[in-house]
């Protein structure tokens, strides 16, 4: 999928790390490091602005190395990105951690990983088909 990008950042493209990788590394475009305390929150801009085909978007996600080793996040995970968005990329980190963790520039901070979609058209009924399931959420499967 060609995709318009402008780069205002310093650094390189965001880029795949391996050949089957689905996200696009995202850098934090910053020009002194961020220092997060424990559950404090920043939006760490990234110097990208796309121009996503109609009917796509993309969707910024926590990278599993700074979730799992430092308890680094995407607040609002996934966050999207809108086709008819044109403004810089910005990625809300939040530090879920009880230590304070710093954020470099060109730091990896999230994944970009681009997806279609369908856009829904509502058909108001009386009622739903039934299904073996029904209404059973939230844990009604349990555990295996």
């Amino acid at each position: 999928m060609k995709v318009e990008v402008i780069n205002k950042s310093r650094f390189p493209l965001p880029a795949y790390a391996t050949e089957m990788s689905a996200g696009l590394d995202l850098k934090a475009d910053i020009d002194e490091p961020v220092i997060l305390s424990p559950l404090q929150r920043a939006m760490v801009p990234t110097g990208i602005y796309l121009a996503l085909p109609e009917g796509t978007e993309a969707q910024v996600r926590p990278r599993s190395g700074l979730a799992a080793k430092y308890g680094i996040s995407v607040l609002n995970a996934p966050g999207t990105i809108d086709a008819d968005y044109r403004g810089e990329v910005k990625v809300i980190l939040v530090n879920l951690s009880n230590e304070t963790f710093t954020v470099n520039p060109g730091e990896r901070i999230a994944q970009l990983v681009l997806a279609r979609y369908e856009r829904v058209e509502w058909s108001e009924v009386e009622s739903l088909d039934e299904t073996a399931r029904g209404e059973g959420g939230f844990g009604s499967t349990g555990r295996k």
